[in-house]
């Protein structure tokens, strides 16, 4: 009886309605996710918006939604969406249709103007696409000019509307010889920096990578996938992507998906429309040595070498959404990073509240805890063409440090923003969005266990004690380009050591233990600022084909530091305003200049 209603069970799965193509749109296209929060603010379509990457299944739906409500359309929406959902195209079980093409216009398409090749079986059970990438960038300014170039492929399948297979691979490289040999390159970093625009400690919303050293600049691989088993009320894959949590249009102060993508285990339920839960755990990237794991390799002495290995570092997260009402959308979640010699199975529960798992697991041994976060969104579009939103990283929280007489203060992150699009003039926005973060945030005083993968914070990339204003203007004349006028102002405040609190024998005094760093004054010892105003320019001409313009203008500062100080992470006589600018900017940036970025690309 038993065996009969599991079978009974499997086969009700394989029969009832599901989606197709559960492949995640990588945050990269920022296009299609820029139309859809417009249509969302325009009150055309309902989604949340501080999960993402959404599933090319999801967008499929939206734009089907936005197709029923096409009166609510301006004529460069009707025609933008028209392009989207020929993007689409197989989502919707047909073959995309394009100007250079050989194609049957119902089970495949190869297409020059925009590379691609699609095929779709008649019966529907099996569809995939292939698409080359291929792209360059040129930077110019007065200390010289960068040429980054990339190239790869993408495949997407999906199989008998249950089974999903992506993958890509991106091959980029950094060619800076001029720049290199330039004065204002400091000749100790040139190979380190370089032509390379980020590193863990440059405090800028490049995305981070792993570079590979070269004389040229440098290069790095980026390869992404997963495989993915789905039905009409969820999913759960395995998979290595970019996440983004926390509503943002500059940056994320929750996950912003700015570090390298890791491997993780993925799980998303949406048994309706007003509710979607997610969850994943994710094996990071510590680059902290274990001094107890290493290999033994042989040299040309007779003698031999340990390699050291990395600490394993892992990482659980979840998150509820809730939209109970048309234009109202919040949600909450919890993570822990976590640092054993191997995963700990009780993180892989998805609805646990985690630190109190981890009390369960290392309190009764007088150890320090592992670093749980809580976190929580609210969206409001209180008015057709007005969104509001805000999120908030709460790294520790105490209600007593909110009394004006606590010199602590929580080591939190928060943001509030605000979209208003669409009126009085149809295609053009305005938005605007504030972050502070604490001091302590994001940090931990066990190197291994901080909000980090590959030394690349997962939050804003400010990090914690600094403040980032971003305001942005654009425009949308005509379908597939938009015109933004941009300006940022990042300032980073004096850094504090996260240092646990010990008597002198050695005997920590409470389990929170961080007091003398955070109840210094936040916000108070500017050590860092960063100006920008930018002029994009970005035209998709075919699907997945850009050209791209940039005109941008910075001013990039450091503040001399030279007091003494045990609570300062690195204050003293050598912490003038150069130390500070060489340590949280590359040299393309130092000082004030006047930058131009010219690039194309056939995929993102």
């Amino acid at each position: 009886m038993r065996k009969s209603l599991l079978i009974l069970a499997l086969c009700s799965l394989l029969l009832v309605p599901s989606m197709a193509q559960n492949i995640p749109v990588p945050l990269n296209y920022t296009k299609i996710y820029d139309y859809l929060d417009e249509l969302l603010t325009d009150g055309v379509i309902v989604r949340q918006t501080a999960v993402r990457p959404y599933s090319r299944m999801q967008v499929a739906q939206m734009l089907v939604e936005a197709q029923s409500r096409d009166s609510l359309l301006n004529k460069r929406q009707r025609d933008d969406l028209n392009f989207y959902l020929n993007v689409f195209a197989l989502e919707r079980d047909t073959i995309s249709d394009n100007y250079v093409q050989y194609t049957d216009h119902q089970t495949f398409n190869l297409s020059l103007a925009n590379p691609q090749f699609s095929y779709i079986t008649k019966n529907k059970l099996f569809k995939m696409s292939v698409e080359p990438i291929l792209g360059m960038d040129i930077y110019a300014s007065k200390k010289g000019a960068i040429i980054k170039r990339w190239w790869g492929a993408d495949l997407k399948m999906d199989i008998a509307h249950h089974i999903s297979i992506w993958g890509s691979l991106r091959d980029v490289s950094y060619n800076g010889k001029i720049a290199l040999r330039n004065k204002y390159f400091p000749d100790n970093a040139a190979k380190i920096d370089g032509a390379k625009l980020t590193k863990p400690g440059f405090l800028n919303n490049e995305a981070g990578v792993q570079y590979k050293e070269a004389d040229y600049g440098g290069d790095f691989s980026d390869s992404k996938g997963g495989i993915s088993a789905y039905a009409w009320f969820g999913s759960i894959s395995v998979q290595r992507e970019n996440i983004r949590w926390g509503d943002s249009y500059h940056c994320s102060n929750i996950l912003s998906g700015r570090n390298p993508a890791v491997p993780m285990i993925t799980l998303q339920l949406t048994p309706c429309k007003w509710f979607q839960f997610d969850y994943f755990h994710a094996w990071l990237v510590s680059n902290v040595v274990d001094s107890t794991r290493y290999y033994v390799e042989n040299n040309t002495t007779g003698g031999t070498e340990r390699e050291y290995r990395p600490h394993n570092k892992f990482m659980a997260a979840n998150m509820f959404t809730f939209t109970p009402v048309k234009y109202i959308s919040f949600a909450f979640g919890n993570s822990i990073v976590y640092a054993e010699k191997n995963v700990q199975a009780a993180y892989f529960i998805p609805f646990a509240f985690f630190k109190s798992l981890d009390h369960l697991l290392t309190k009764g041994l007088g150890v320090e805890n592992q670093n749980s976060q809580a976190f929580f969104t609210l969206t409001v579009c209180p008015v057709e063409h007005l969104k509001l939103y805000g999120s908030f990283y709460l790294d520790e929280f105490k209600f007593n440090r909110l009394k004006k007489s606590n010199p602590e203060k929580n080591p939190i992150s928060y943001m509030v923003g605000f979209d208003w699009s669409g009126w009085p003039v149809k295609g053009l926005s305005l938005k605007g969005e504030f972050m502070r973060s604490y001091i302590a945030c994001y940090s931990h005083s066990i190197d291994v266990l901080t909000w980090e993968s590959n030394s690349y914070n997962m939050g804003h990339y400010m990090g914690d004690n600094a403040q980032s204003i971003y305001v942005e203007a654009s425009y949308r004349p005509i379908r597939g380009m938009v015109i933004k006028l941009s300006y940022t102002d990042d300032t980073k405040y004096n850094s504090y050591a996260y240092l646990r609190a010990y008597r002198s024998g050695g005997t920590k005094i409470s389990e929170g233990g961080i007091s003398e760093t955070i109840a210094q004054k936040p916000f108070s010892k500017a050590i860092f600022r960063n100006s920008i105003i930018a002029l994009d320019g970005i035209y998709e001409v075919h699907p997945n084909m850009y050209l791209r313009v940039n005109l941008s203008y910075n001013n990039a500062r450091g503040y001399d530091n030279l007091e003494q100080s045990i609570k300062s992470e690195d204050a003293g006589p050598t912490c003038d305003a150069q130390y500070y600018l060489t340590k949280f900017a590359p040299a393309w940036y130092h000082g004030k200049n006047f930058s131009a970025l010219l690039g194309f690309s056939f995929g993102f």
